[in-house]
Formats: C-alpha cells, structure tokens, sequence
C-alpha cells in the first residue's frame, strides 16, 4: 500500500500563493499518476490538478493559469504551486496516487484563504 504525506496547508489572504507537497512511500518504483483533489465544507470532493510520471498535466478549469502541478519522480513527491489565491479555492486538499495496486489518499491538509 502507497502512503501519502501531504504538507503546506494553512491561511493565506486573497491573492496570495501557497504550496502543498505530497510525498509517497512504500513504492520502488515511479508511480504512473498523482494528483490533488479538494473538498470545499459541503461540497462533494473535485479533482484540482493530475500529472503523470511523463510529465503529463490536466488542471480544473477553475485553477488554469494559476495553479502549477509538478513532480520529482525519484523522490515520488507531487507539488502544487498555487497562486492568486481566491477565497473559492479554501477547503481540504487530498494528495492522491494511481498505480497497479489502485488508489491511495494523503489525510488532507487544509487550505482557507481569508480576508
């Protein structure tokens, strides 16, 4: 079973920039997809941004331009640079990964952003 760790959460004002990191273990070899996902309090969850062991990208309409999903497939870690920060993007960020074994979920980190 893959773990994820995800980290970076917190309170940023509108505009701002923050950046979450998820890292996985107990895999040897380069997972082939990872993500995010967020939840916003009584939304069901969405996907935010995925990219694949290529290098492959697709982002949510909502983040184009703004959010930047990245990876270092030796350390299996995936980022998301997230910029000019709305107070629509606040919820729970879900780190995820696909491989053979199946899906995996980090335990979320939180993202409010607030005046």
């Amino acid at each position: 079973q893959v773990q994820l760790v995800e980290s970076g959460g917190g309170l940023v004002q509108p505009g701002g920039s923050l950046r979450l990191s998820c890292a996985a273990s107990g895999i040897s070899f380069s997972i082939p997809s990872m993500g995010w996902y967020r939840q916003a309090p009584g939304k069901e969850r969405d996907l935010v941004a995925r990219i694949t062991n290529g290098g492959g990208t697709n982002y949510a309409d909502s983040v184009k331009g703004r959010f930047t999903i990245s990876r270092d497939n030796a350390k299996n870690t995936v980022y998301l640079q997230m910029n000019s920060l709305k107070p629509e993007d606040t919820g729970v960020y879900y780190c995820y990964s696909i491989t053979s074994r199946g899906t995996s979920w980090g335990q979320g980190t939180q993202v409010t952003v607030s005046s």
